[in-house]
């Protein structure tokens, strides 16, 4: 049996079924998840912040750590956004071979963002041209990735993201004989360079291999994943734990006030290479790493 928007379409000697998807159910999703990410911590995050300001030794750095929570129970409470800095909207969709899309995609996911920062009262900071500097006034055009994955579902993931870490963000093309101990010296250097900027306790999504291109997807790709879900190989999930004890040393600290919290979590995304490259990418994010997903 065909469920509703299903129908049968013929691909070579085989049947398959495609489904139908309307633009008008991604844009509705869009505005949603454009206005739960910008309201909601996601509770990963939520309870780094929390093993963090419980575990953290330096009274200042411990008080700090507070006032952020103080912070973010007052946002849920008035429904308010977490962070002035409505950011830039990154919208990831992944896409079933399976789906159709009734309408154009990148339309729907823009009049999606469109919508949702104009309903919730978001904070509009996209410019039209990155030299001329006139600004959208609707926080378009969202920034989208669509990846192909089997099946017919549509999973839908809008993580804004606010500049004054991505501004603090790095790429560098390392040569191989650079190895694991050069990675590692270019993502603490990163760290030490922003500093305060970012707003720690800041969260690390780091690309390692592809190309230059692919390094820095990579990376804010790593961002997506929740700080309780350690990289699946072994040896890059030890680099991870690795590094954010590295970080922590630096004694930055909550919004650069010292302390043994400047980071909450690492995240290492790594895909094959050119035999003469390493490319490495540093994603910067702030205490209010946000993301909100749906599946449709």
């Amino acid at each position: 049996r065909r469920g509703p928007g299903r129908k049968r379409k013929r691909r070579g000697p085989r049947m398959s079924i495609i489904r139908e998807l309307s633009a008008a159910a991604i844009t509705d999703a869009v505005e949603r998840l454009c206005i739960e990410a910008n309201t909601q911590l996601p509770a990963d995050v939520k309870a780094a912040l929390d093993k963090a300001e419980a575990a953290e030794p330096w009274p200042l750095a411990k008080e700090t750590l507070g006032l952020l929570q103080k912070n973010l129970c007052t946002a849920k409470e008035k429904d308010l956004p977490i962070c002035q800095d409505t950011g830039m909207a990154c919208v990831f969709v992944e896409l079933g071979h399976d789906v159709h899309i009734d309408g154009d995609l990148t339309t729907a996911v823009n009049e999606g963002v469109r919508r949702g920062y104009e309903k919730a009262y978001l904070r509009k900071s996209i410019t039209a041209d990155p030299l001329q500097r006139v600004n959208t006034g609707d926080n378009t055009p969202a920034f989208l990735t669509v990846h192909l994955v089997p099946g017919d579902g549509c999973q839908i993931t809008v993580a804004p993201k606010g500049f004054g870490s991505e501004n603090m963000s790095r790429l560098t093309m390392l040569k191989p004989a650079d190895g694991v101990q050069g990675v590692k010296d270019f993502v603490l250097d990163t760290v030490k360079q922003a500093g305060a900027n970012p707003c720690p306790p800041i969260v690390l999504g780091i690309g390692i291999g592809g190309s230059f291109d692919h390094c820095a997807a990579l990376a804010k790709q790593a961002l997506l994943r929740p700080l309780d879900v350690p990289n699946p190989d072994p040896y890059y999930a030890a680099l991870e734990k690795e590094l954010l004890n590295a970080i922590n040393a630096t004694g930055f600290g909550p919004q650069g006030f010292g302390g043994a919290t400047t980071c909450l979590g690492v995240a290492i995304e790594q895909k094959p290479t050119h035999v003469a490259c390493l490319p490495v990418a540093v994603n910067i994010s702030c205490h209010v790493t946000r993301r909100a997903s749906c599946t449709l």
